[in-house]
């Protein structure tokens, strides 16, 4: 066990598919992990359910896309339990339509929910993390952010984006022993892409050269790879995990 594994990670969006396998990974990796909702109710039972299987992860409540919200959140944290030195920006939803009919609407959500928050979480622990000489930024972008896909120019936009936010934060903080770094997963087998309709699914599949979905503790694993000791003299990085689908 690395001396990495007393700190604090903080996930967003932490009761999802994915954020439910970070949160797992990194708890089994003897981190402290606490996690991010907003659904009051998934949360609890959430929490329930992870308890019941030896899983002690706290949850703070906060809308990410509101900077003040999530301001109040970390300082929470950070009084109640300590700093946060590993930040995993998770949180983030589709909304998607072809550009001609997309409405303002579904286009800010999105920007928002996906992009923004990135800075209002990020700015909120980036001033504790220099002040301690130490951090793990890690963002957790798409595959449709890198390639494009149709009926997703919000998402893809918000999505690259990310990769941009990470580039240039990294060279930012380097010096103070913060890495910066961006996951771009391809489609994974979480409840939502589960939930489409299986001759969908199949042409999804169709199009992955691994011939399979990816699986949620795969990305979980390269998540608790990039909070390690282990991956400091990485950062800038954007790692595709996506069985193929697109390479570069």
């Amino acid at each position: 066990m690395d001396k990495l594994n007393k700190r604090v990670v903080l996930v967003t969006g932490a009761t999802g598919g994915l954020g439910t396998a970070m949160c797992k990974k990194l708890f089994n990796e003897g981190f402290h992990v606490v996690g991010n909702y907003r659904d009051k109710n998934k949360a609890d039972a959430w929490q329930k359910s992870l308890l019941s299987d030896g899983y002690k992860i706290e949850l703070f409540e906060a809308d990410v896309t509101q900077f003040e919200s999530v301001k109040r959140m970390i300082e929470r944290i950070e009084n109640e339990i300590g700093p946060i030195d590993t930040l995993v920006n998770n949180a983030g939803i589709t909304r998607d339509g072809r550009l001609a009919k997309m409405s303002v609407d579904d286009w800010h959500d999105v920007i928002n929910s996906n992009l923004n928050s990135v800075f209002n979480c990020t700015r909120n622990v980036i001033n504790g993390m220099i002040d301690r000489k130490f951090g793990r930024i890690i963002n957790i972008s798409s595959v449709n952010g890198q390639r494009g896909q149709f009926g997703q120019t919000n998402y893809s936009a918000a999505k690259a984006g990310m990769h941009g936010f990470t580039k240039s934060l990294a060279m930012e903080v380097a010096k103070y022993g913060i890495t910066v770094n961006t996951i771009s997963p391809g489609y994974i087998g979480t409840d939502m892409v589960m939930a489409v309709p299986e001759k969908v699914r199949d042409q999804i599949v169709a199009q992955i050269p691994m011939g399979r979905l990816g699986g949620t503790d795969e990305v979980a694993f390269l998540v608790s790879f990039l909070a390690s000791e282990n991956s400091s003299y990485i950062t800038g990085a954007n790692y595709s995990i996506n069985g193929g689908q697109h390479v570069y």
